[in-house]
């Protein structure tokens, strides 16, 4: 499976398989902001594959922090296929070398958000790829640091 960085592709309609589905694959949202972020400006494509693309806002909230998204309409991780969990797998590896070499992270938070309560917000599958720095307020503290607070308990 080859990866593409997205500036590399001198056509940009070659992403346009984004906005309809692929006969006896997934399922396409017209409404989903993932099934149609290559029609969004605020996101910038970085790196794709077959199965899936590594998108950042153009906006940063955290310097570097992006998602891979697969490019077929999957509501959860568990709805992936397994050539989607592999090319996510692979994704994963090139966009850390990515980061490593643009942004030159200390560590890192990868993760999904599965349903309401699990913090989903956009019902389109994407994995959190985010790169974490010493100078943060929170450094050092991973993604159970929040669900262990006191605040966090079952009643």
């Amino acid at each position: 499976m080859n990866t593409t960085r997205f500036s590399e592709i001198s056509e940009k309609p070659k992403l346009q398989h984004l906005k309809k589905p692929r006969l006896n694959r997934g399922v396409f949202m017209g409404d989903c902001v993932y099934c149609n972020i290559t029609s969004k400006f605020d996101h910038e494509i970085v790196l794709c594959n077959e199965y899936c693309i590594y998108t950042l806002l153009k906006v940063q909230e955290i310097e570097g922090a992006g998602i891979i998204v697969p490019r077929e309409h999957r509501e959860t991780l568990f709805d992936l296929s397994q050539e989607e969990w592999n090319a996510t797998y692979q994704l994963l590896h090139e966009v850390k070398q990515y980061i490593d070499k643009k942004y030159k992270p200390e560590g890192y938070n990868v993760g999904w958000n599965c349903g309401h309560v699990g913090g989903q917000h956009i019902f389109h599958s994407h994995l959190h790829i985010i790169p974490r720095y010493s100078n943060e307020l929170y450094a050092g503290k991973g993604i159970r640091y929040l669900f262990k607070s006191k605040e966090n308990r079952k009643d």
